[in-house]
């Protein structure tokens, strides 16, 4: 059994190592997203996957001793706008990248047993 890589951290001189991308890790992230990566696109996700690793681990050497943390990172409101239909989607293309259907459905698991308690 293989382990997950994760971030190593030194807190005491707040040295980060970012995880390296390998193929099983991209794999694995490809499968849990369902995506069918090409490819000829393999490196290029990589890259970009690895630029944000390197990222968020840059940003853990942040010294961030005394500062409160936000609630919300700005003061604006939600800027809503009105709720009206757009185009619509066929069947066949809602069902696309669902695990399981039947015909025009979805398959789910169980979560109500017959006698009507939760499982």
């Amino acid at each position: 059994m293989t382990s997950t890589p994760t971030l190593e951290s030194s807190e005491g001189n707040r040295t980060f190592a970012c995880m390296h991308l390998s193929d099983e890790l991209l794999d694995r992230l490809a499968t849990l997203a369902r995506l069918e990566v090409a490819p000829d696109q393999r490196e290029h996700l990589r890259a970009d996957l690895q630029r944000m690793l390197d990222f968020v681990a840059q940003l853990r050497e942040v010294d961030t001793e005394g500062i409160e943390p936000l609630i919300h990172p700005t003061e604006g409101a939600n800027a809503l706008r009105p709720d009206e239909p757009a185009g619509r989607l066929r069947p066949d293309q809602v069902l696309r990248n669902a695990p399981k259907s039947d015909g025009s459905y979805f398959r789910v698991p169980k979560v109500v047993d017959k006698e009507g308690q939760d499982l």
